[in-house]
């Protein structure tokens, strides 16, 4: 049996993500993770595509644009409080911040994060800042 888990969203990022962003950990269970993803305004993650996880993305505060690749298919969302959208295995992706305001992000990661090898550097259509 699993046991429960109650955990606030931390003060301080517990790390930072392969792409830059600050994470702060959430609750888990065996099968995903949540986390707080975070970019101050005008940041811009790098640009990566996962290896074996997916993940669905809710965004809770701030403004901002992502891009997601798989093959041939391109497109870029626009992020704002309210809007989910989904990661799948083996998308690239890269997002930013609006200029004057900063990202908030929960993700739910499925299975749960491996590690940072799980990332691996993608091209995309931005310059990366952090």
């Amino acid at each position: 049996m699993t046991d429960f888990t109650t955990r606030p969203l931390p003060e301080a990022p517990d790390v930072l993500a392969p792409d830059g962003s600050e994470v702060r950990l959430l609750a888990g269970l065996p099968a995903g993770s949540m986390a707080h993803f975070s970019l101050a305004p005008g940041a811009v993650a790098k640009a990566v595509q996962h290896r074996t996880v997916e993940e669905i993305w809710f965004v809770v505060s701030g403004a901002g644009e992502m891009w997601r690749r798989q093959g041939s298919r391109e497109e870029i969302a626009t992020l704002t409080p309210g809007l989910s959208l989904t990661i799948p295995v083996g998308t690239a992706f890269q997002f930013r911040a609006a200029p004057d305001q900063a990202l908030g992000i929960v993700g739910v990661t499925m299975p749960p994060w491996p590690g940072p090898e799980e990332a691996v550097a993608a091209d995309g259509p931005w310059v990366a800042t952090v």
